[in-house]
């Protein structure tokens, strides 16, 4: 008689949209026992050819193991797919894209309902995960009991990083690197309609833009270390009065170019409004401090 020795942890997985999708296919490649609920089962009916086990409703997905992924639409969507659903026992991992107060609101939920959770952000498309070297990976927060019970499987499809017991700072650190991308995707599309007046042939400019936004780059480190110490005045290369004598040009450039000014408009604005705060030598990090709202009681 054979004894079957397999030790892959099996897991269920909710949602089968393109990320879910792709998750399937990486943890199935790897031999994970999967099982799988999707709102629309034609959705899920190609993973069983890979040898997954689907499932009609996810009261009995979830039922099929221990470990249960979720990868859904919205963090309603997660609300209504486990609504009644047994919780007790189950380590839960919520890879739905929200914010940190519902990923903290949703791990009280989970906690009520006798499951640990573990809230993740994935910093990845569908064709980076289970890719390697692709450079995906997944911020996770919650429960560190269930990371490190769990690493090696949740590792399959892209790399782990632990950022805190506090359940909202997977997606805090998510959100945030995505508000990076989306403001240096707004310089890079003023950038590029700059150009378009006098047929600047763009493939021939790409490579000087990648070029400076990677030259440009290690001034983030040089902010955290000044957020860090306070010190605004350290390190200056080029401070905050001379940028804003600068923007100037910026401004003037896009009027000639007939191109318009309000992806420029707000930063410059936050600009001119701390040097008018006498911050004139500082860095140009002082203007941090003007986004942060005054908490209301």
């Amino acid at each position: 008689m054979n004894i079957s020795t397999d030790t892959r942890t099996p897991l269920t997985l909710l949602g089968t949209g393109a990320m879910g999708t792709a998750l399937a296919h990486s943890w199935l490649g790897a031999g994970h026992p999967l099982a799988v609920w999707n709102r629309t089962p034609s959705r899920a009916q190609p993973l069983a050819a890979q040898g997954a086990e689907l499932f009609a409703s996810a009261a009995d997905a979830v039922a099929a193991s221990r470990l249960v992924v979720v990868c859904l639409l919205d963090d309603s969507t997660v609300g209504e797919a486990l609504a009644g659903v047994d919780l007790r026992g189950k380590d839960l991992v919520n890879l739905t894209t929200g914010t940190p107060a519902q990923a903290r609101s949703r791990a009280e939920w989970a906690q009520a309902r006798g499951a640990r959770f573990l809230d993740g952000g994935i910093m990845a498309v569908p064709p980076m995960i289970g890719a390697a070297g692709s450079g995906g990976y997944v911020f996770y927060s919650g429960s560190r009991t269930l990371f490190d019970t769990h690493q090696e499987v949740l590792a399959v499809p892209a790399g782990t990083l632990f950022v805190g017991a506090d359940a909202g700072f997977a997606a805090l650190h998510d959100v945030a690197l995505l508000s990076a991308m989306t403001g240096m995707f707004a310089g890079v599309a003023h950038a590029f309609a700059l150009l378009r007046k006098d047929n600047v042939p763009p493939r021939e400019f790409a490579p000087l833009l990648a070029g400076w936004l990677t030259a440009m780059t290690p001034w983030v480190h040089k902010a955290a270390d000044q957020l860090q110490d306070g010190d605004y005045t350290k390190d200056v290369v080029s401070n905050l009065a001379m940028q804003v004598a600068g923007s100037a040009t910026l401004l003037r450039t896009a009027e000639e170019q007939q191109v318009s000014s309000e992806l420029l408009v707000p930063y410059l604005a936050l600009m001119e409004r701390r040097l008018a705060g006498g911050h004139g030598e500082e860095d140009i990090t002082g203007v941090i401090d003007l986004l942060a709202r005054p908490s209301v009681a």
